[in-house]
């Protein structure tokens, strides 16, 4: 009999905010996170707006010496893992070390230490090259860097399956634990890809939105006119716990992981196939797991990106899942506000499709004014709705045609 999972600890620093609380009350407000770059001069680049950190004091977190040799992505997942610790109240102490592990996934890695890198060893050759750019480059060495400081000895591992690796690393962190492997994980998503290369790369595909002149109305999902996704940073994690692990410890617990789907396209590396029948395949399976009827899910988070393809593909996909019954599906994409912290985006909607549990709030699909054909969805656009949430689906797709779907429910059944 599988282990029930709960989330007893939330963490998180993006573009609305470098806490659960700040960026609960943008996303509920309809707040944009998106402005101009700042980290560099975009002036050369199609794209130049993004979704930036604001505010947020890596000092509180870490001091000067682990600053100046980690890079950023690494600092995030090592402030946002703390913070979720901190919120769950679990101290790991050697009596539980071996039964804690960590799932933190990054689409890119340190892709800001490898371009600076590279350009030491064009510029001073290779002695000068740092001993840290490796530990720093390697997109696992954020699971590893937390695993060490919080002394998480358990299993390990970072899925680096694009922008679904977030969704990817908590699902597997849920099946960890639900097949008797550990008693808590600390997962999720975590990424800092706003550099020149990276922005360059995305504009040579196409897929970033390039209205510069309109930061804050710039991520467009499922409207007619989007033109494409707006590249953010930041970080999610989730504490997650067996069930009567948490309720031993007199843990709080915020919401249950109901079920989990994994799909493989096999169609092609960047673009859904038409209809998308993965993503389809994928939330059915998650529903499946969870032994949930669809019309029992109240909102979608949806994968929502502002590309073309992916709106109105995964839009299809969801209507032939939840739109043959009474029930108008609430579906909504908080890309709209936060942009898209690629392998982060799961862990960050994580928390949002959580907190949407805890306080009753649908949230809204902001700059949704030409919405595309969407029979028989509810789309959210510009303000959040009010209701009594019981199950929420959070979706995460990725190149190479990777599809997730997790499902979190309100907490009920409290049994030791």
């Amino acid at each position: 009999m599988k282990k029930r999972v709960v989330v007893t600890g939330l963490g998180t620093i993006n573009p609305l905010g470098s806490t659960v609380d700040e960026t609960w009350k943008g996303i509920c407000a309809g707040t944009s996170g998106i402005a101009e770059i700042t980290k560099f001069d975009a002036t050369h680049l199609r794209t130049r707006i993004a979704g930036e950190l604001k505010n947020f004091d890596p000092l509180s977190f870490l001091n000067p010496k682990e600053i100046r040799r980690l890079d950023n992505f690494i600092i995030y997942a090592l402030a946002s893992s703390e913070m979720a610790l901190n919120d769950s109240r679990l101290v790991i102490d050697k009596h539980r070390a071996e039964r804690v592990g960590v799932f933190l996934a990054s689409g890119i890695g340190g892709i800001s230490t490898i371009e600076k890198e590279h350009e030491v060893l064009l510029t001073g050759g290779s002695k000068k090259i740092s001993p840290f750019f490796i530990p720093g480059a390697l997109p696992n060495l954020a699971a590893g860097n937390v695993a060490i400081k919080f002394g998480a000895k358990g299993p390990i591992s970072c899925p680096v399956t694009a922008c679904s690796a977030g969704n990817n690393a908590i699902g597997e962190a849920y099946r960890t634990i639900t097949f008797g492997y550990a008693d808590v994980m600390i997962a999720g998503g975590v990424e800092a890809a706003i550099t020149p290369i990276a922005i360059a790369g995305f504009n040579a595909m196409r897929a970033l939105s390039t209205r510069n002149d309109d930061p804050q109305r710039a991520s467009r999902p499922f409207d007619r006119d989007r033109d494409g996704f707006v590249m953010a940073e930041g970080c999610g994690v989730v504490i997650l716990e067996e069930m009567n692990h948490a309720l031993r410890r007199g843990a709080s617990i915020y919401a249950e992981v109901a079920g989990y789907g994994l799909t493989c396209d096999a169609y092609h590396v960047a673009a859904p196939p038409p209809g998308h029948p993965g993503a389809e395949r994928c939330m059915r399976l998650a529903l499946e797991d969870a032994c949930f009827e669809a019309a029992r899910i109240d909102y979608i988070n949806a994968h929502g990106t502002a590309t073309h393809l992916n709106d109105e593909y995964e839009l299809e996909a969801i209507q032939r899942v939840f739109g043959n019954g009474d029930r108008e599906p609430a579906v909504s994409s908080t890309k709209s506000m936060t942009g898209h912290l690629l392998g982060a985006a799961g862990g960050v909607e994580a928390i949002i499709s959580i907190k949407s549990i805890v306080d009753g709030v649908i949230p809204p699909t902001t700059n949704l004014d030409n919405p595309i054909e969407a029979r028989g969805i509810n789309l959210v656009p510009h303000t959040m709705q009010k209701g009594d949430i019981h199950a929420v689906m959070s979706n995460a797709f990725g190149f190479g045609g990777v599809n997730t779907a997790v499902i979190y429910k309100k907490f009920e059944t409290q049994e030791i």
